[in-house]
Formats: structure tokens, C-alpha cells, sequence
């Protein structure tokens, strides 16, 4: 009997040696990286602090297009424009998924867009979202855009050491107008201060190095809650989140059906979800994704331009002379936008001297591709370094840390 069940444990140590023979390797054929070891591959590589740097650092070792193996699964990362236009935008058809993120979906419920595996919901969603927020559509909110903005003016005056706060404000309720046709007009408004609260604490457990543990290799998925600890803080999350989202939806649903709600995205995702029959679950995250998207991202930006502005006064001085030229005593409106090259050209560098998603958000491939003589696998993560690119020297590129 000993015997018999040393040889079944013997097969089943050949069998498992055996089926982890490959894992943490890097085939001939994929792009290449750093070396890899058995089993974790270059996970022992990968940087606890500003990633983009060491990444922009492989790419001037291995080139624009790189991967690295991340124990059984695969990233490519992308470093040049060039990369990003082939493969993001005139493949997207297959490269518009996402990695599996354990920990994220369940934070969300397997509802939030940002996370969402390409298929038919992601395309009914798409669809919803574009025809709203396209660049037509983005005109007709000017005049929420303007009253914000001198709100905002009004509370740098008042309590200019508060500025972060007055920014926050100012993007969330631009964005609460537009999707769900109210104003926060407060920085002390207790749903402001959860969305960004919120977004944060999903952050911070997005970077934990047990949420990456648990995509990276599978089989952690099967452990309890009690080995898993995150795993119940996520459940906590998506309740206080869905409790949001959830809400904001609801009430505007309501006044959507009775009349009384003003103009607002919302009005079609109600249209939207009687023609498809969606879950108020899914329109809530829908909408309440779109408010965390535009409140977080904006605001970064923001507060990017300002810390710049400070560190390059000849340039906040040069802008202000612009504006006395053109507008003279009165506030600008977009209107004067044509007539402010030197201000165009600062929004601009804004968002190339500080991107808010340093590395972006990892697409999928949903086949296997080929690109620059190598093989893309299928489910390959593919990562496009934000940084590395708005800083290509190239094209001249260029920028602190």
C-alpha cells in the first residue's frame, strides 16, 4: 500500500514538474526582455517604485516593443508612438480587452468599463458612452464648463491654500452636470470626498502585491478569506462603492421617468437600458465610472499645471502677457482659444510633462498576433509606457521625474 501510494505521489510530482517545466520562461519567438528564472520569470525584476523609469530603461535595452514573463502570464510593453498606433488603434478590434484583475472585478462586480473584457456588453456600452461623449456632443457642455470654472476662480480668491479642493470640486461637478444633471457645490460635499476616497483606497489595492499575485497565478484565487484578507476588503470596497454609484443612479432614473431631471447623459443610458434590458447595477457603474474618470483624471492635470506653472514662472509670466493681450481685462472663454497659441501650447505640455496614467491601462490581445517579427500571445497584458513616450527624445521629448 506505502509503495503504491509512493508512486502516486511520485507520478503526481512528475506531472506537476512537468506541466511547469515552461513557466517564467520566454519562448524564442515572443519580444524580447530581461532574462527570466523558472517559474516567476522577471518578477524579481520588476520595480516597487516608479516603474515607468526602469521600463523606459528595458526599452532603450531591448527596443520599443519588449515583454516581460510575470510568473504564467505575459506583458508586452510598448514604447514608442509608432508601437501604440499599429497595435491600440489600428488593431484594436483584438486589442481592446483587458487582463483578468481579480481583485478589481471584484471591487466592481465585473461592471466597471475600465476593467471590462472586450465582448458584447463592453461594444453595448461603448457604443452608449461615444455617442454622448464625442467631440460633437462636448459642445453642448461649454456653458456648464464656464459657470464651473468661475466658481472654482471664485474659491481660489476665498481660500486659495484649498486649491487641490477648489480643482476637485470644480472637474466633479462639470461631470455630476453632465452625467446626471446636478452640481456639488461644495468641497466639503460628503459624496465628493467618497468618490475621491473611494478611487483612492481601489488604487492603492489595484498596486498591492497580493491583488498582482492573485492575476499572475490563478490557483491563490481557491485560498479562504482568511489567507486572503484583500480579497473581503474588495467586497467592502465594491458595497461603499455600489452604494454610490448605485445611488447617484437611482434617484436620476427617478426624475428621469417623472420629468423633473434636467439634460444629462443619463437621459439616453435610461433609453439605453429599456432598449437592452441592463442590469441598474451596470448603468450605475456605467455612469459612476464615467464621474470617476472625469473628476480624478482632470483634476490630476490640473494640479499638474499648477505645480508646473510654479516651477517655470517665465512661462506662467509669458501666458499671463498672452492673455492681457487678447482678453485685456475680462476672463477668457474658449472662443479666444484660436487666438492663444502659447496657452494651447501649455495645455498641451500639461499633459505630456505629467500624464495622469503614467503607464496607462493594460490592454489584452484576444488572438495571437505578430508584430516587428515577434509573436503576441494570446491573453498577452500590453502595456504602453506613457511616460518613456511623452519623453521620447526623438521627438523631443523631455521632463523631470
Amino acid at each position: 500500500m506505502s509503495l503504491a501510494l509512493y508512486a502516486v505521489l511520485a507520478a503526481l510530482v512528475a506531472v506537476a514538474a512537468y506541466s511547469l517545466r515552461s513557466v517564467g520562461r520566454r519562448p524564442a519567438n515572443y519580444p524580447p526582455g530581461p532574462p527570466t528564472l523558472p517559474i516567476i520569470g522577471n518578477l524579481h525584476l520588476m520595480p516597487k517604485e516608479k516603474p515607468h523609469l526602469q521600463f523606459q530603461k528595458w526599452a532603450e535595452e531591448y527596443g520599443p516593443v519588449y515583454s516581460l514573463i510575470l510568473g504564467t502570464k505575459v506583458m508586452v510593453v510598448l514604447s514608442s508612438d509608432q508601437a501604440v498606433k499599429d497595435l491600440l488603434d489600428k488593431r484594436s478590434g483584438i486589442y481592446s480587452s483587458r487582463p483578468d484583475m481579480y481583485l478589481g472585478q471584484i471591487v466592481s462586480n465585473g461592471c466597471r468599463m475600465l476593467l471590462m473584457p472586450y465582448g458584447d456588453t463592453w461594444r453595448m456600452i461603448r457604443k452608449i458612452v461615444h455617442l454622448n461623449l464625442n467631440v460633437k456632443a462636448a459642445r453642448t457642455y461649454v456653458p456648464y464648463q464656464e459657470l464651473e470654472n468661475k466658481a472654482m476662480l471664485v474659491g481660489f480668491l476665498e481660500s486659495p491654500d484649498l486649491f487641490i479642493d477648489h480643482i476637485r470640486r470644480y472637474t466633479n461637478s462639470l461631470n455630476t452636470q453632465m452625467i446626471f444633471g446636478f452640481r456639488t457645490t461644495s468641497i466639503d460635499d460628503p459624496k465628493l470626498k467618497q468618490l475621491y476616497s473611494g478611487f483612492e483606497k481601489f488604487s492603492e489595492l489595484m498596486g498591492e502585491t497580493t491583488a498582482k499575485l492573485v492575476d499572475l497565478f490563478p490557483l491563490l484565487r481557491s485560498l479562504p478569506d482568511s489567507a486572503l484578507p484583500l480579497r473581503k476588503y474588495a467586497k467592502k470596497l465594491h458595497e461603499k462603492e455600489s452604494e454610490l454609484y448605485v445611488g447617484y443612479w437611482l434617484n436620476v432614473k427617478k426624475a428621469i421617468k417623472n420629468g423633473t431631471a434636467k439634460p444629462c447623459f443619463c437621459v439616453d443610458l435610461v433609453r439605453a437600458q429599456d432598449e437592452e434590458n441592463f442590469s441598474d447595477e451596470l448603468a450605475g457603474y456605467v455612469s459612476g465610472s464615467l464621474l470617476e474618470a472625469g473628476s480624478d483624471t482632470t483634476s490630476a492635470t490640473l494640479i499638474g499645471f499648477i505645480q508646473a506653472m510654479i516651477l517655470f514662472p517665465t512661462v506662467s509670466a509669458t501666458a499671463r502677457s498672452e492673455l492681457d493681450l487678447i482678453c485685456g481685462a475680462r476672463l477668457p472663454t474658449l472662443s479666444d482659444l484660436p487666438n492663444l497659441p502659447y496657452i494651447r501650447g501649455c495645455v498641451k505640455e500639461s499633459m505630456r510633462w505629467m500624464p495622469t496614467a503614467i503607464l496607462g491601462v493594460p490592454h489584452a490581445v484576444i488572438r495571437d498576433d505578430e508584430y516587428m517579427g515577434y509573436k503576441i500571445p494570446k491573453g498577452a497584458g500590453v502595456l504602453w509606457n506613457v511616460w518613456a513616450i511623452h519623453n521620447d527624445a526623438a521627438h523631443g521629448g523631455g521632463g523631470g521625474e
